[in-house]
């Protein structure tokens, strides 16, 4: 066995952290494990590197190593484990990181364990007004329930599913292999019950023995004031039933909003586009503007120009979070008028004759110039 440096072996400073001795533990192990390398000094690196981790790994051999070094009298050996094998009473607790490393990651679970169920998504579509003012609706989905036959047993009434008697109720058959370094248990999925440790023999007649049925479940959503598009709620215990008595998962609402015809949304504000034609931004005038709560009326002050905005406080959208209320804000915009009476010509070139225009009878951009230079629009 070699003697380098336990830190040096593992790659770790000497002020590393349990967990990242462990982390680089895992790693050599993986490596060098006799079973996956076949490297002719792959079975000495291993033990060299499960020997280090034997001592680090456990407070009061490493401030031995770290006072006395390898020498110390009261460090033991490879031997230390004490003949048990890898799965020893006395390893302290390689059981548990053996099987990280070459069982795919995970710990031993009782499969009669109470589970939570899965979860599930359901997208909503609403109306502008709707995500606004929030409502009380009833949406229908398709969802796994408990079997009102069997109650979740999957059995058929007047029996009961009985442990495997392969596994013994645990789900999982264990494979033993003797190494030169100790036992090593390798666990799989019980191939006869599943994995679940209990063997139906009388299957419910509703479900087929699965303890769940496919129904078409009504649930009242409520749709909170002020959602956006996008956003989301929960309704707890209505996805899918647990698993041995385990609670339900739960139940996303996902809105998508549809577009408003005039309305657009930004946050908690409301945006609206007024068009407006030239004597009532050159005059001034007050008009009634739409807001989600009704008409209001606002003044149009003489001169206003085409992009001004007017905030009407308090007209916009609820926050869904109960943070105050937005603002509706009113862009106005001079529309350019296409189609003159004769009247409205004569009018327009007396107005252009006040102002020291001269007008070109067949200049069809002369609407555009007087929106530039007597109006100033942009």
């Amino acid at each position: 066995m070699s003697s380098r440096d336990y830190y040096e072996i593992l790659g770790v400073s000497k002020d590393a952290s349990k967990d990242e001795i462990k982390k680089a533990f895992r790693k050599l192990a993986r490596k060098y494990h006799p079973d996956v390398n076949k490297d002719p000094d792959a079975p000495e690196k291993f033990k060299e590197a499960t020997k280090a981790y034997e001592t680090l790994s456990d407070p009061q051999k490493k401030a031995h190593y770290d006072q006395f070094g390898e020498a110390d009298p009261n460090q033991g050996g490879f031997g230390g484990f004490g003949g048990q094998g890898f799965n020893g009473a006395d390893f302290g607790g390689f059981g548990d990181i053996f099987d990280q490393i070459f069982n795919g990651g995970a710990r031993r679970r009782d499969p009669n364990a109470p589970r939570q169920g899965s979860d599930l998504q359901y997208e909503m579509s609403i109306t502008f007004e709707e995500a606004a003012f929030g409502k009380t609706t009833d949406i229908r989905i398709p969802k796994e329930e408990t079997c009102t036959t069997c109650h979740g047993t999957g059995a058929k009434s007047g029996s009961k599913p009985e442990q495997c008697s392969h596994c013994h109720g645990t789900g999982q058959l264990n494979q033993e292999q003797n190494t030169p370094f100790g036992r090593i248990v390798n666990r799989r999925v019980c191939p006869y019950c599943h994995g679940t440790g209990k063997i139906i023999k009388n299957p419910c007649g509703t479900c087929a023995g699965t303890g769940k049925m496919k129904v078409n479940k009504k649930i009242e959503v409520k749709i909170p004031a002020g959602i956006d598009d996008g956003q989301q709620i929960r309704l707890s215990g209505q996805g899918e039933p647990g698993v041995n008595g385990g609670p339900s998962g739960d139940l996303y609402i996902v809105f998508s909003v549809k577009p408003h015809k005039y309305y657009q949304r930004v946050g908690d504000d409301v945006l609206l586009e007024v068009p407006l034609n030239f004597a009532q931004v050159a005059l001034g005038d007050e008009i009634e503007v739409p807001t989600l709560y009704g008409k209001v009326k606002l003044r149009i002050p003489a001169g206003t120009q085409t992009g001004t905005k007017f905030r009407l406080r308090g007209k916009g959208i609820k926050n869904v979070r109960g943070y105050g209320q937005g603002d509706e804000h009113v862009t106005v915009k001079v529309v350019t008028p296409k189609h003159l009476t004769d009247e409205e010509k004569t009018l327009f070139k007396k107005l252009a004759d006040i102002g020291g225009n001269s007008i070109n009878e067949g200049d069809e951009s002369f609407f555009d110039k007087m929106k530039k230079k007597v109006f100033k629009a942009d």
